[in-house]
């Protein structure tokens, strides 16, 4: 007899079980007792009523969706305003709104590539980027992380008319800083067009949040593309990419990710612009998220952050598992990463900085850190 086509589901659910590596979507309830170090609201703003109301008076004025694609119904002048204040703050001279940062990493990376390119990705890149990689048809060299001596190295061996070279800004789960400013130089030296997401980095990272590209000087040069979310700091829905018009002008014309999907709602363009808004307004929101993680990587045990992000290695998927659920029963919400979100042998807590956290929730923090992390034994990182 033939075998059912799903048979082989439920040994591959057993077998993950048994390693610590099944995923359980949960959902939360719009109130709750426990405090999240999960989300990526480093601003606190998702909740802010300035931005609630930025996104209701989208909806009022537009409706609940784009209705269709943006070369077709889906651009709205909204979009335009909202594009056209983030290039602004960020530094570019334009700006593509996507449905989404995900969407945004694949439009750009397989629209400035293809058969005749070489990408040239970091080792740790996040799987948007990875996936993105994977689709270009371009030759993928991985290189260790963080490496801009293997990057001049694979570099200055191509044979490929083309070359781009990609990296996070802000590593999503470690949080550290790519080496931006060397990454372009050898790029530049190169004939390479650099890259670089600034999903962690936008909002935290940079002078008033701007991200790493700022800080480096880098913002708006003509050999540098950047992709952004709008769904961590600015607290909303979304992705976009900000670069030269040129690069827009071939997204808009190439971009399958962009000609074929449903445009942005619009309350979620309005609630990021009014989250915009509010980061350009109050440039101490990124100080204050920064320090916040410090008091929390401090309550771990673990290396001063240069972002939001906290990460506490505790090695093995079924222990990571025991010491987040043990967190959330003690009222304390943390990711849970382990492979292949992360190399093996390297599952974590991931936690999160929020710049809106009291000093009566950072107590809260320390003392179930405190009695989850004194169990494990966390590795020092």
């Amino acid at each position: 007899m033939t075998e059912h086509p799903l048979s082989w589901l439920a040994g591959h659910a057993e077998r993950r079980r048994a390693a610590g590596l099944r995923r359980v979507l949960r959902a939360r309830r719009p109130v709750e007792e426990v405090l999240d170090l999960a989300g990526n609201d480093y601003l606190g703003l998702s909740r802010d009523p300035r931005v609630i109301e930025g996104g209701v008076a989208a909806l009022r004025a537009w409706g609940a969706g784009a209705t269709g694609s943006r070369l077709v119904t889906g651009t709205t002048a909204l979009h335009a305003e909202l594009e056209d204040e983030l290039a602004g703050f960020c530094g570019y001279s334009t700006a593509l709104v996507f449905s989404s940062g995900y969407a945004a990493n694949l439009g750009v990376l397989t629209a400035l590539s293809g058969p005749d390119a070489l990408i040239v990705s970091d080792a740790a890149n996040h799987a948007s980027l990875v996936d993105a990689c994977r689709l270009s048809r371009a030759r993928i060299a991985v290189v260790p992380h963080n490496s801009v001596g293997a990057v001049d190295a694979v570099l200055r061996a191509r044979t490929e008319t083309r070359a781009l070279v990609v990296t996070d800004s802000v590593g999503s789960v470690d949080g550290d800083h790519a080496p931006v400013a060397e990454l372009h130089r050898v790029a530049r030296a190169r004939g390479a067009l650099l890259i670089v997401d600034e999903a962690h980095g936008l909002g935290v990272c940079g002078p008033g949040g701007r991200g790493l590209l700022a800080a480096a000087g880098l913002a708006g040069s003509d050999d540098v593309v950047a992709t952004v979310t709008l769904s961590k700091a600015l607290g909303s829905q979304g992705g976009a990419v900000l670069g030269p018009a040129a690069v827009t002008e071939h997204l808009v014309d190439t971009a399958r990710s962009f000609i074929f999907d449903t445009g942005l709602a619009p309350a979620s363009a309005g609630a990021a612009l009014a989250a915009l808004r509010v980061l350009a307004a109050e440039p101490s929101l990124p100080a204050a998220a920064l320090s916040v993680a410090g008091e929390i990587a401090d309550a771990a045990g673990v290396t001063m952050p240069k972002s939001a992000v906290v990460s506490v290695v505790l090695g093995e998927p079924l222990a990571t598992v025991e010491a987040a659920a043990r967190c959330l029963e003690l009222g304390l919400r943390v990711g849970c990463f382990r492979p292949p979100s992360v190399p093996v042998g390297t599952s974590r807590l991931r936690l999160t900085a929020r710049a809106s956290l009291t000093g009566e929730d950072l107590d809260r923090v320390r003392m179930v850190l405190a009695e989850v992390l004194g169990s494990v034994g966390a590795v020092r990182s």
